[in-house]
Parts: structure tokens; C-alpha cells; sequence
């Protein structure tokens, strides 16, 4: 349903996103784990078409985010980061015109349905401002699930919530993941290997070959090799092993682990 093919993004001479390839079927539901700055949302925005790759292709239901954006984003419900609401219109208020700009024509009766599956039943009543960061949560996922979706996009949606609403919201996401393809970001571990089939790390930096580094192994070893020959032989050997690995590893550990699509997690039956 979302197939991602050598997506690149760059902002001047930053690259966001170095040529990521990934699928997710229906009914899978697939984490993108990474710390801030690490292209989570920048590949979000890709696949809503709120922003164009600057090389690679991507399809969602089998529309491409280049000929055809509007289908695509018929597909997609999107919650994004920062939960664009509107704090003077009321829950059910809002609700309804979401599911006006859908094109749906029972906008009531489908409000109603997403207070319901969202447990929102209580607050239902009061206006989107006078809501606890955990409800407003609930507001925008029922926001995004109201037009019934093939495909759900989830960008942080359980930043910030405490340890009750974190269950609710994972419970809510696997319930609606098993007829869709959901992608759900997060920056940290626990959420998506929790709620999801598949975690794929991003890690935002690339192979740091920076002159630093090259300058504390060539001086390593320079000097190891110097001491080599006096009295020091062991000490120099122990040096020359040591401080490059440890180098070498601090460098690997900031390769971007997205352009080769790490998985970390893979549920099985």
C-alpha cells in the first residue's frame, strides 16, 4: 500500500533523508525510530505530499505522490507533530466538519463514532482548548481516522502523554492497524517496538570521516609505532589497537542506518 523507493532529501547541503526504500502492506504496521532531526517527519511530509522528494519515488494505493498528490492524500490519514486543531471549536463541532471537508455526508452519525472509538465520550462537550494534551491527542486521531482511511500516518502521536494514556493510544493504534498500513514515528524505543510489526532506525548523521578523526588515528599511530621501538612495545601495541576501533566505532554508530533499512523488530505469528 506505501512503497518507498530511494527517497532523497535535502536542504541545501544537508541531507535529510539519503535514498530510503522501504514497503508496508496492509495491515502492517511499521515504527520509524530516531532522534530529533533525523528525517522522521521530513519523510512523513513526503509521503502526504506536503513536501516533494528531491530524488527517489514514492505510491501510496498504487498513486504516485508526483502525478496524482490529491488521491494520494484521499488515502492517507495524517497526524502530524505539532496537532493542527482548532481550540475554539467544540470536540463533536470539530469533528464534524472534519468529516464535512471529507466529503462525508452523515457527518453527525460519523462524529459520534470517532468520540465513541476514541473514548472521548466525556469531553465530548467542552471545547477543543479546555483539553488535557492526552484528549486533544484522541481529537487529532480521530480526526485523521474519521474519512476511514486505507492508510494512517503518525508522527509522535504519544509525545508527551502519561504512562494511562500511552496504553490507550498503543491499544487505539493496533486496533486500527489491522486493516491499514500505519506508519507511527517516535524517538524513542519503547513506543514502537510496543505497537509495532516493524521498526526501522534513522539515524540522522552520515560516515563522519571528519579531519579530527583522521588526525587522532594517524597520530595514534605514528606514535605507537615510535614507542614501539623503545621500551614502551606493549603499551604502543595496546594503543595502536585500541583508540582507532574506539574512533572507528563512535563513527559507525553515526552512519545512517535508514539507507540500508535496518530492521529491528519483526513480529511473528
Amino acid at each position: 500500500m506505501i512503497e518507498i523507493k530511494d527517497i532523497t532529501k535535502t536542504f541545501g547541503e544537508q541531507h535529510a533523508l539519503d535514498h530510503v526504500s522501504f514497503s508496508v502492506k496492509k495491515g502492517e504496521i511499521v515504527g520509524l525510530l530516531g532522534p530529533n532531526g533525523a528525517g522522521k517527519s521530513t519523510l512523513m511530509k513526503i509521503i502526504t505530499c506536503f513536501i516533494p522528494p528531491t530524488e527517489g519515488e514514492a505510491s501510496v494505493c498504487g498513486h504516485s505522490i508526483y502525478d496524482d498528490a490529491l488521491a494520494v492524500r484521499r488515502h492517507i490519514g495524517y497526524l502530524p507533530e505539532l496537532n493542527p486543531l482548532y481550540p475554539d471549536m467544540y470536540v463533536r463541532e470539530y469533528l464534524r466538519f472534519a468529516a464535512g471537508l471529507s466529503g462525508i455526508k452523515e457527518q453527525r452519525r460519523r462524529a459520534d463514532e470517532m468520540i465513541e472509538l476514541t473514548g472521548l465520550t466525556p469531553e465530548a462537550h467542552k471545547k477543543i482548548g479546555q483539553l488535557s494534551k492526552g484528549y486533544r491527542q484522541r481529537v487529532g486521531l480521530a480526526q485523521a481516522l474519521i474519512h476511514d482511511p486505507e492508510v494512517l500516518i503518525l508522527d509522535e502521536p504519544t509525545t508527551g502523554l502519561d504512562p494511562n494514556q500511552l496504553e490507550f493510544i498503543r491499544t487505539l493504534i493496533r486496533q486500527s492497524g489491522k486493516d491499514k498500513a500505519v506508519i507511527i514515528s517516535n524517538d524513542t524505543i519503547q513506543i514502537p517496538m510496543e505497537s509495532c510489526d516493524k521498526v526501522r532506525a534513522a539515524i540522522s548523521e552520515k560516515l563522519d570521516m571528519a579531519p579530527e578523526n583522521i588526525l587522532i588515528c594517524t597520530l595514534t599511530i605514528v606514535g605507537s609505532i615510535a614507542v614501539m621501538f623503545t621500551i614502551q612495545w606493549k603499551l604502543a601495541l595496546v594503543l595502536l589497537i585500541l583508540v582507532p576501533v574506539s574512533v572507528g566505532v563512535t563513527i559507525c554508530t553515526r552512519t545512517l542506518m535508514m539507507k540500508t533499512n535496518v530492521e529491528v523488530k519483526k513480529k511473528t505469528a
